[in-house]
């Protein structure tokens, strides 16, 4: 079936769109022993969605470090809770491997992150926006790759939470596991387009994305 995807997408359109969440189990990870089993899992599976999480700012000329980490395999999300775990020698094993491809989105500006904690070699990164402009999709953010792709929304709502808090509220975990898996779904999606070429993109401009849905 000829999907059609649109080089810029609607935001207005997003809001009655259904909502997807990641349907698998999440983990927080806290202890250095917990990550070495999380990061043994994941180096076991062929791909991961992975996605960073900071403290909001509020005040001009506040900053924090990235609070957490999350990689997604299908159906096992594990949440890294840097602000508490460090850059432990799990962590960095994991950020350094190259054999397993990790999806995600903007990845210069986590992996940036990141680096504020702990020097490290990044490993097998994939940056979905790179391949997205590949086949003209322009407007590049996670919640209008995935309702040009899936007609589905991805709700932005817990983002601008305390990502530092003792403990995560259930939301926050779902919306942290939710970015990262997507990730997975949005490679695998594109690169099946890419080679079957199913696909009809819809170039419109930005007066127009009224009706790009």
């Amino acid at each position: 079936m000829m999907k059609t995807i649109y080089n810029k997408f609607d935001k207005a359109k997003i809001a009655a769109l259904p909502r997807v969440l990641f349907k698998g189990r999440i983990v927080v990870v806290l202890t250095e022993r917990d990550a070495d089993k999380a990061v043994r899992y994941l180096l076991s599976q062929p791909i991961l969605g992975v996605d960073t999480e900071t403290r909001p700012s509020f005040k001009k000329g506040e900053t924090h470090q990235v609070a957490l980490l999350q990689v997604s395999s299908y159906d096992v999300c594990f949440l890294f809770r840097l602000n508490q775990l460090g850059m432990s020698p799990s962590v960095k094993r994991l950020l350094e491997d190259t054999r397993v491809p990790k999806i995600g989105l903007s990845l210069r500006d986590d992996l940036l992150s990141l680096h504020k904690l702990a020097d490290f070699n990044a490993g097998y990164f994939i940056d979905l926006q790179d391949h997205m402009r590949e086949i003209g999709v322009e407007d590049l953010s996670l919640q209008k790759l995935y309702a040009n792709f899936f007609a589905q929304k991805i709700s932005k709502r817990e983002q601008l939470t305390n990502w530092e808090a003792d403990i995560l509220q259930d939301k926050q975990k779902l919306y942290a596991a939710t970015d990262a898996w997507s990730c997975i779904m949005l490679y695998e999606e594109l690169q099946r387009l890419e080679q079957t070429g199913d696909y009809e993109l819809i170039k419109v401009d930005n007066d127009e994305t009224s009706t790009a849905a």
